[in-house]
């Protein structure tokens, strides 16, 4: 005879069958001679039936163990591996261009320091021009086919004082705007100290008879320091009245705005805002053209000064972009006397700076929590 038997452990069906073959055995007699009655009592369970039990359970229980020890192991895995990746990632971004914000402001000093000191030396050269009654201006070619427009200079300074606020926006909204500061403030200190150079070992006579150049002052050492003060306060420009001085010809001081400012718009803005740098292109282009339309320079000025300023900013970012460059034994741009100066400023910065822009809602922000920082300390 065959049973079938169904039995519930913790919900989970276990289907066993057992095959249970009873048999019929002889009626035993008793004295009295009548037969015994088959026994009433179930027969006892298979022993196989125990065994598949017990032993589905204990497989159960295992592969159930089993199953959370992988998930646990995987998940702590995945978890520690995606810790790992944020870190590294932050890390590595952190080393490769830190902000050392000390080290722009030890570059902004150094600009300072030569913008003043070309004040000085405008000063002392003035003293040395010729006198334009006694020594004509120099022949000059561009001179000699383009009469002189007399508002072409305020055309000029109208130009570069739109590029440098342009810059200067653009550069607040910079990621990085600390590692761009230090290299345009190097490059307008060591520019301006090449044109203190130049001023004061080469005295050209002015360029024009239109030009009106102050009364020399001699010894009068008073005086000589209120022109400085007056032409610093003025930002040495023609159109705030604050530079009546002449000597400072060779070279062209608003050819290097114009040309830097531009550079550097172009060189850290997207690729994609073409217009935008052309814009500024005819903005620099335009403004040089007047400096020698306005007869206020020689074209030697502005040659000079165009060269001097596009090389230096070329040299400059072509090792700054090229960490493998700077450590070529072969590297001749190395040899240059500002290399050790360089290598300051650029020593921590081994990648290409990426043209990366904030948001002016997260500028704003972050001053804020500097300024209750600061705010904070005081207290």
């Amino acid at each position: 005879m065959a049973a079938s038997e169904l039995i519930q452990e913790d919900d989970v069906p276990i289907h066993i069958e057992a095959d249970v073959t009873l048999s019929a055995s002889p009626p035993q007699r008793v004295a009295n001679g009548g037969p015994t009655r088959h026994a009433s009592t179930p027969p006892p369970p298979p022993a196989d039936a125990h065994e598949g039990k017990s032993r589905s359970k204990r497989c159960r229980l295992s592969s159930l163990l089993k199953q959370n020890q992988l998930i646990n192991s995987l998940s702590e895995q995945l978890k520690r591996r995606c810790d790992y990746i944020k870190i590294s990632v932050e890390e590595e971004h952190a080393s490769l261009l830190p902000n050392e914000w000390w080290k722009t402001g030890v570059a902004f000093l150094y600009a300072f320091f030569n913008l003043v000191f070309t004040t000085v030396i405008i000063t002392v050269v003035h003293e040395r021009v010729p006198d334009k009654s006694q020594n004509p201006p120099l022949p000059d070619k561009f001179f000699d086919y383009v009469d002189r427009v007399p508002w072409a200079f305020t055309v000029t300074e109208t130009n570069g004082l739109i590029l440098a606020g342009l810059w200067l926006i653009q550069w607040l909204l910079l990621k990085h705007k600390s590692i761009v500061g230090r290299r345009c403030f190097f490059l307008i200190g060591t520019l301006y100290m090449y044109r203190c150079v130049t001023m004061y070992i080469t005295t050209l006579p002015v360029p024009g008879k239109h030009m009106v150049c102050a009364p020399k002052l001699y010894n009068n050492s008073t005086g000589k320091i209120w022109r400085i003060l007056r032409l610093i306060s003025g930002g040495g420009l023609s159109i705030t009245g604050s530079h009546l001085m002449c000597g400072d010809f060779l070279y062209s001081g608003h050819t290097v705005m114009l040309t830097l400012s531009y550079l550097f718009i172009k060189e850290y803005s997207p690729r994609w805002m073409w217009w935008y740098h052309w814009f500024c292109w005819l903005l620099s282009t335009s403004g040089v053209v007047c400096i020698l339309v306005g007869h206020e320079h020689y074209s030697i000025d502005v040659v000079i000064a165009y060269f001097a300023t596009t090389r230096m900013f070329w040299w400059y970012h072509t090792m700054a972009n090229s960490p493998e460059l700077r450590r070529a034994p072969n590297n001749f741009l190395s040899r240059t006397w500002w290399n050790p100066l360089f290598n300051f400023l650029e020593r921590n910065v081994r990648t290409t700076v990426p043209v990366v822009f904030l948001s002016p809602l997260v500028l704003l922000s972050s001053c804020r929590q500097k300024y209750r920082m600061v705010e904070g300390g005081r207290d």
